[in-house]
């Protein structure tokens, strides 16, 4: 069995938050294996914002950029690949990829952000990241101003009016089912001329990911320049959970305020870990995890 032992911490995750974690330690001489499957949540974004140095541009430009920066440390490599198995044997973790390589490492980072889980209409996974959103921080200074839905129901809808309707005027939420508002909620909504439209979604009709018209199930339509979700997600990983991490009740993974999970030797950042979701905050979470990871291996070997 061919194992690589020369590591000292596998990062499973090479976008923002691994690339992040990774030039923090490989600024501190680590030997560091960033593993990657290239399958970024952003990938149909056209352009990435609210990060300051690169606003608008591309998600690919960034990514690359730092991969870049990163590899230029002599310690740290990257692999294309994708890792299917996690074990832990007494201070030691193994890693198993798709092709076959094993690898280990006195420390795992899991960097491995969520999966969106697109919902059954036509049209939507085409439009996800483009002009069906889910982050007024991200997106909504490019579609101000513009005709707007909010594809959500409930404390979700409400959560997101105000920060919406701060960017348009024009702002419908749309439950596509059966409306689940309280009367102090419906009245504040109406307040502030925010429509409600209980109608069943069964396509959003647009060109090349730019909406035109949000379809209905009594085959009406009505159209909207840009539009919000808020939809489930699952973990891209079960590594963590077949280790023994804890999670949030929402799904997440459970980290302290050092990114370190239940797991001795295990941390995790990024989108896995937190509801702020954006290329700033997974760059931030990463650099600090890099630290941490670097502090705790100094004191074992100090």
């Amino acid at each position: 069995m061919n194992i690589n032992t020369n590591f000292e911490v596998i990062i499973i995750g090479g976008s923002y938050a691994g690339l992040s974690a990774a030039m923090a330690l490989g600024r501190s001489l680590r030997r560091v294996l960033i593993i990657d499957s290239n399958l970024p949540c952003n990938r149909q974004t056209p352009h990435s914002h609210n990060f300051i140095t690169q606003d608008g541009k591309t998600p690919s430009e960034i990514s690359q950029n730092a991969k870049s920066q990163v590899l230029a440390y002599r310690t740290v490599e990257f692999k294309q690949d994708l890792v299917i198995e996690g074990t832990k044997n007494d201070n030691l973790f193994m890693v198993n990829t798709k092709s076959g390589k094993k690898y280990t490492a006195k420390k795992l980072i899991f960097a491995t952000g969520i999966k969106d889980i697109m919902p059954n209409i036509k049209g939507f996974s085409d439009c996800w990241g483009i002009t069906v959103v889910h982050c007024p921080y991200c997106h909504g200074y490019e579609i101000r101003n513009k005709k707007t839905g909010i594809i959500a129901n409930g404390e979700r809808a409400f959560h997101l009016a105000p920060m919406i309707k701060n960017l348009t005027s024009d702002v419908t939420i749309l439950t596509s089912g059966k409306v689940d508002f309280d009367n102090d909620q419906l009245a504040k909504l109406k307040e502030n001329n925010v429509r409600i439209i209980d109608k069943e979604i069964v396509e959003i009709e647009h060109s090349n990911g730019y909406i035109k018209n949000v379809i209905f199930r009594d085959a009406t339509k009505e159209n909207f320049e840009a539009t919000y979700a808020a939809i489930p997600f699952e973990q891209h990983s079960h590594i963590p959970e077949a280790l023994g991490c804890n999670f949030t009740e929402q799904g997440y993974i459970e980290v302290d305020m050092m990114h370190k999970t239940n797991i001795e030797g295990v941390f995790a950042c990024g989108d896995n870990t937190s509801r702020l979701r954006s290329v700033s905050n997974a760059v931030a979470a990463g650099n600090v995890t890099g630290a941490v990871v670097n502090m705790e291996l100094a004191k074992e070997q100090f």
